[in-house]
């Protein structure tokens, strides 16, 4: 059985890059969120913090909300995770996506919980 293609709507895409050039050279921060594989929502949590190192505190998540994943930004051109991304991944969801400088259609990829790239289709919703 092959695991269905990744799809983001492309006007979330284009939220989440404004966003990120919005608060640089501060970090940005949000949870995924959508159904099954297609990923057209993201939270923002209430008390999460941004700036260099960004912290998700997932402890104020509303009940009964669909994490798929998360969203945050690096201030660099490094589309890398870190190991402290890397430890984000294995704890919430599976489709991760790591956007950075200058925050552009190009300056993007998506991650599964190990590091591993996932190919994601942006599509018009």
């Amino acid at each position: 059985m092959t695991e269905q293609k990744i799809k983001i709507s492309k006007s979330l895409l284009k939220l989440i890059l404004a966003a990120a050039k919005d608060i640089y050279p501060d970090e940005f921060v949000a949870f995924l969120s959508g159904r099954k594989n297609f990923v057209n929502e993201i939270i923002v949590l209430p008390f999460t913090s941004s700036g260099f190192g960004a912290i998700l505190q997932a402890g104020v998540m509303p009940i009964g909300i669909r994490i798929l994943g998360t969203v945050h930004s690096h201030p660099t051109e490094s589309l890398e995770p870190s190991e402290q991304d890397l430890e984000v991944f294995s704890r919430f969801g599976r489709i991760h996506i790591i956007v950075a400088y200058p925050f552009d259609e190009y300056s993007w990829k998506c991650y599964d919980k190990d590091g591993r790239v996932l190919e994601v289709e942006v599509v018009e919703e």
